[in-house]
């Protein structure tokens, strides 16, 4: 059977393999795996085109952008090459499905596509905005900084983990899981 025609792979064998990025990613590119520097690199492409003085003398863009760590390096490409990935994957195993509205968003919010793109938009805003507060994301932290046993990346994995229950719960409460 070919790995890639599966549509929902071990997660044990998954853990492994991103473990194995992990090392490669480490010792090719001396860094870990992570990606919401990216967002810090946007953001400082997007002002530098209308005041790069501001850019080039601003203390948190002059310790992120560097010529060690270009606006665009390898984590940018990451970034760019993960919806690719998924659609691929999506595609190679025949699984390709559009989903709109799930039926438990459906349930609690109604039919209206908007809302949860609304929803989706600012859930992911708040989401990057609390990584660069840590310091990382789920990946930086949750895969690499758990990797590497940092205190740090355990407190921010669990925390985003609980946080993640807290707020399932506040959306959809317990009557949720009928409607999943």
């Amino acid at each position: 059977m070919n790995p890639f025609r599966i549509k929902k792979w071990n997660p044990y064998v998954v853990g492994v393999l991103i473990g194995v990025l992990s090392w490669v990613t480490f010792y090719t590119m001396n860094k870990p795996l992570g990606t919401s520097t990216s967002m810090v690199h946007v953001a400082g492409l997007a002002v530098s085109t209308v005041a790069a003085e501001h850019v080039s003398a601003n203390p948190y863009y002059k310790a992120e952008i560097t010529a060690k760590n270009p606006m665009f390096d390898w984590q940018m490409f990451l970034v760019l090459a993960l919806p690719i990935g998924a659609l691929l994957g999506a595609w190679l195993a025949r699984d390709f499905n559009v989903e709109k509205v799930p039926a438990l968003w459906r349930w609690r919010f109604g039919e209206a596509p908007w809302k949860r793109y609304v929803g989706a938009f600012l859930g992911g805003m708040i989401l990057i905005l609390g990584a660069r507060m840590a310091g990382g994301c789920t990946s930086g932290h949750g895969i690499s900084g758990g990797l590497q046993m940092a205190a740090s990346s355990w407190v921010f994995f669990m925390s985003m983990f609980a946080s993640g229950v807290v707020t399932a719960f506040v959306l959809f409460g317990k009557e949720g899981r009928k409607h999943v």
